[in-house]
């Protein structure tokens, strides 16, 4: 779908996009090619395939959810410039 110049500009409109008439179309190629390749791929025919299909195996290889003891918070707490009782304290956000 190629675009017209016309498009290209409303398109850098909406974007709140300036360009000079060389960037105007260089995009104008550039989108064309975008909405081209998006057409080739809605004519491939994907009735087949599931929604719920994917390329990544099904069962993710997470490690057991196990609480563990961790020395981490209280070195990020000791970074803060201020801590209470083992969080940190901040400016109300409200008044």
């Amino acid at each position: 779908m190629a675009l017209t110049l016309e498009e290209v500009r409303h398109i850098a409109q909406l974007a709140r996009l300036s360009l000079t008439p060389q960037e105007e179309a260089r995009f104008q190629v550039q989108l064309s090619a975008i909405l081209d390749y998006a057409a080739r791929l809605r004519s491939v025919d994907t009735s087949a395939i599931p929604p719920t299909a994917s390329v990544l195996p099904l069962d993710a290889p997470l490690r057991p959810d196990e609480p563990r003891p961790t020395e981490v918070g209280a070195r990020l707490l000791g970074q803060a410039p201020e801590a209470a009782e083992g969080m940190f304290r901040i400016p109300p956000v409200f008044p």
